[in-house]
């Protein structure tokens, strides 16, 4: 497998990158954050994930206030380094509204 720097990666003109986080074993898609060069080294540091909130315009430690937290267990790249895929071990809920994953619905 090829390994890439946070250096080599391609971050937005805000300094983002979109972040898929996945269950590690069933590859559920969980969430979709953003992360910029500060959260992704944190990340990885602390080895949960800490994204950046472009709502609040400050990091992000997911669970750090609902316990929720997300161990992670390997960090993937595309072929175009603008988009990363966090495999994660879940320690509950990954959507604020309590539901497993962000993604409980459906278009009709």
């Amino acid at each position: 497998m090829f390994s890439l720097t946070i250096d080599q990666l391609k971050f937005d003109e805000k300094g983002l990158i979109t972040a898929v986080v996945q269950d590690h074993l069933t590859r559920e898609v969980l969430m979709v954050a953003w992360m910029n060069a500060e959260s992704l080294r944190l990340t990885q540091q602390v080895g949960e994930t800490i994204f950046w909130s472009r709502s609040r315009q400050e990091l992000w430690h997911k669970g750090a206030t609902s316990g929720n937290t997300q161990k992670v267990v390997q960090i993937l790249v595309d072929c175009d380094a603008d988009t990363l895929v966090l495999l994660v071990e879940a320690a509950g809920p990954a959507c604020h509204t309590g539901e497993r994953s962000c993604f409980y619905r459906q278009v009709e």
